[in-house]
């Protein structure tokens, strides 16, 4: 387990570099905030996680199983995992923030990723360039 990262993930990274392609700044595993959000936007009040399926007991994923060695200590493992994201959770909200949290299989599809941070980050100005020879810039409510 030592070699499992916590930090810069692949999963993180999508998110990340596509937030970033459609203009957000944001910041990075805040200390000063309840369980270190993964990205955090303070412009918008809003963190994101991105939970691994297996490490945080993705519900309903085939990426969420149980090793069927020492299973007593995995089960009270993700248990207590899970316990942990709540509670960061229910804290992030009581201090005015809106909590994300992006599952680790839902970064396969960008396009199913795009249309899920639209939703979770609600009606967003965005303003990009179609191209960078493209002089028009659409602003598109996301």
């Amino acid at each position: 387990m030592g070699r499992v990262r916590s930090k810069d993930t692949g999963p993180e990274l999508i998110v990340r570099s596509l937030l970033h392609k459609q203009g957000f700044r944001f910041r990075l595993h805040h200390k000063g905030l309840p369980g270190k959000p993964d990205i955090v936007l303070p412009k918008y009040k809003t963190v994101i996680f991105v939970h691994g399926c297996f490490w945080h007991s993705h519900p309903h994923c085939s990426d969420a199983t149980i090793p069927k060695s020492r299973t007593e200590f995995w089960l009270k493992k993700f248990e207590d995992t899970v316990k942990r994201d709540v509670n960061n959770q229910d804290l992030l909200h009581n201090l005015g923030w809106k909590v994300v949290v992006i599952w680790e299989c839902e970064t396969v599809n960008e396009d199913k990723l795009k249309e899920l941070l639209a939703d979770a980050l609600g009606t967003i100005r965005i303003t990009f360039r179609h191209n960078v020879y493209d002089r028009s810039v659409t602003t598109v409510l996301i």
